[in-house]
């Protein structure tokens, strides 16, 4: 056994990778080719020049790297971690308009997150989910600023509408310790270790990808197909969402203030906002630059009235 922190073995990564994934057999949900890097800037920034230079590009080609050191986050947010502290990768991922219009691009994010959220439930972290791209854990009473603790980072970009290409990027984080976060002036953000999990070896890592990567793709899927399995997301979402029936602010690009109880999700991923006045708004995530929970005691502003 060997640190988790050591670098994944490409070949023997591959090869889980596919034996988690249905055989490897993409009609049945199975990886395109499987890339594994040591450092880079961003993989989604990576996987979108590869399709650039080469846009027959297999669908839900993979690249995993150990760490990444221009990574971005929503709204282009920079982040970085200790090499092989975090398990980072990007998929490309190439439906038809037939299978998924564009209108439904806005819903891929929460359901990549039930993806990774289930992937980290069982190693047995509390995983929830926080609209629209985060996964985290409640902090229970030790004081953070909103209550929760960030565990992962989903970021899904749209790369071509013609043809179709969208790379799904997710950063979680494995082993980073409290304080490494300390040191590096986060105050709220928590990793699998630091729930509890078990990663003791690269091998343990590798496996906690490879099981991430299968539940990705089996997301995506459902999100071509439709039927039961889509259902079974949207159900899922519902069950995992630490927004959904909270107060939460909205603060919007052009610095509106919206208030009012998370009651909803519409069909291409908007969040339904009920204010106390009974008014109904939704937001997407290009519309918000953040979303915060607001203690229950708060007047709500409702500036729209």
């Amino acid at each position: 056994m060997t640190d988790s922190r050591a670098p994944f073995d490409p070949s023997r990564f591959s090869a889980l990778a596919r034996q988690c994934s249905h055989d490897g057999d993409d009609t049945t949900g199975g990886p395109g080719p499987v890339t594994v890097v040591g450092t880079t800037g961003s993989t989604n920034a990576d996987l979108a020049d590869a399709f650039r230079a080469d846009p027959g590009l297999a669908d839900r080609t993979v690249i995993v790297a150990e760490e990444q050191v221009t990574a971005r986050g929503r709204l282009g947010r920079r982040w970085s971690a200790p090499a092989g502290a975090q398990v980072i990768m990007s998929v490309l991922l190439r439906p038809s308009v037939q299978d998924v219009p564009p209108e439904r691009f806005g819903e891929l994010p929460l359901l990549i997150g039930v993806a990774v959220a289930e992937a980290a439930r069982e190693t047995g972290v509390d995983a929830r989910l926080k609209w629209p791209n985060d996964v985290i854990v409640s902090d229970g009473t030790d004081g953070t600023p909103h209550g929760y603790r960030k565990l992962a980072g989903i970021l899904v970009e749209a790369v071509s509408l013609d043809p179709v290409a969208v790379v799904v990027g997710v950063g979680v984080n494995a082993s980073i310790t409290d304080a490494e976060f300390t040191d590096a002036g986060i105050e709220a953000g928590t990793s699998l270790t630091s729930q509890g999990a078990r990663l003791d070896s690269v091998e343990d890592r590798e496996a906690f990808a490879a099981a991430e990567l299968a539940r990705i793709i089996a997301a995506d899927t459902a999100w071509r197909r439709g039927g039961a399995d889509l259902d079974r997301l949207r159900r899922c979402y519902r069950e995992l969402s630490a927004t959904l029936g909270t107060r939460v602010r909205a603060e919007l690009p052009d610095g509106e203030e919206l208030t009012g109880t998370a009651v909803d999700l519409d069909g291409q991923g908007g969040l339904v906002l009920e204010t106390e006045r009974g008014q109904r708004r939704t937001v997407t995530a290009g519309d918000v630059v953040h979303l915060r929970p607001v203690p229950a005691t708060l007047p709500d502003p409702d500036p729209a009235g």
